[in-house]
């Protein structure tokens, strides 16, 4: 008998040959491996800085600085908000949608050499970049606090509050399903990677960050609200405020769209990870 007749193996890992496969119960057998990529994307990408975790709200800070005289230069109506925690709050939201879609369009280029040492669900590392951006915008919504706190007078909280864990969740599920479409894109078509980019920043507006819905009007106001974030980030501003253009038609439609878009985010991601070291 030949050694290769004798030797039995424990396990053998093949490609999957269903695009519809999503194995939970692997995900969480790795839910260690999560951790590990969640604490690697939060400490290392400020990591020999001088400031620091201290990035986290930096960011925010100068970019609703822009904002605020971009929107006073302009005359930009806020709905009677004061501009300043207007455009916090809406930066604070398009920063964490922003975060998921860029770094998870990156999946496979930026990980191709752990992917191409050792085996695990590639799902964990887009999964973990979601978490560790989560973790990011609490750190940037403890930052809208005390600016909420200064401008008590306008603030109204209401009923509406209680939305905002449905409107971090539905953000997540499209900035997870659009980055998993362009990352498995990149590996044939790396121009994306820059493209993606470019398209966040000129996304922000055609969304109410710096604007509200409200003074839009006719195809205008049509076309924002095909955008799926709009209506969440109204949502957002509505509980804080008690201010915004909201229907719960609107946040039906970006669940909605959230749902498929991630259900084909995934279809492809599957169907490219089966052999895309051969092309990355």
């Amino acid at each position: 008998m030949s050694a290769e007749q004798q030797e039995e193996w424990s396990q053998v890992l093949t490609p999957s040959q269903s695009m519809f496969r999503l194995n939970l119960h692997e995900l969480w057998r790795y839910r260690d491996l999560i951790s590990l990529f969640v604490r690697r994307d939060f400490v290392s990408v400020y990591k020999q800085t001088v400031l620091g975790p201290l990035w986290h709200l930096i960011q925010p800070l100068f970019t609703t600085a822009v904002y605020v005289m971009f929107g006073g230069l302009a005359k930009i109506e806020t709905d009677g908000i004061p501009r300043v925690v207007f455009c916090l709050s809406g930066v604070v939201l398009w920063n964490y949608f922003a975060s998921c879609l860029t770094k998870t369009a990156s999946t496979f280029t930026s990980n191709a050499a752990i992917f191409g040492k050792v085996y695990f669900p590639r799902l964990t590392v887009p999964i973990s970049v979601i978490i560790s951006n989560l973790m990011s915008f609490f750190v940037q919504l403890l930052l809208l606090v005390p600016v909420l706190f200064f401008y008590r007078s306008s603030v109204h909280l209401n009923i509406y509050l209680l939305a905002v864990p449905v409107v971090v969740f539905v953000l997540a599920m499209i900035g997870l399903g659009a980055g998993l479409v362009v990352s498995s894109l990149t590996i044939k078509y790396r121009d994306l990677v820059f493209l993606i980019g470019f398209g966040v920043q000129l996304a922000v507006y055609i969304t109410p960050v710096i604007y509200p819905l409200s003074i839009t009007s006719g195809k205008a106001r049509m076309f924002m609200q095909l955008n799926p974030v709009s209506s969440l980030v109204e949502l957002f501003r509505f509980g804080l405020f008690g201010k915004g253009t909201f229907s719960p038609e609107t946040l039906i439609y970006s669940f909605a769209f959230s749902v498929l878009l991630l259900i084909f985010g995934i279809l492809m991601f599957n169907r490219v990870e089966r052999d895309f070291m051969d092309t990355v």
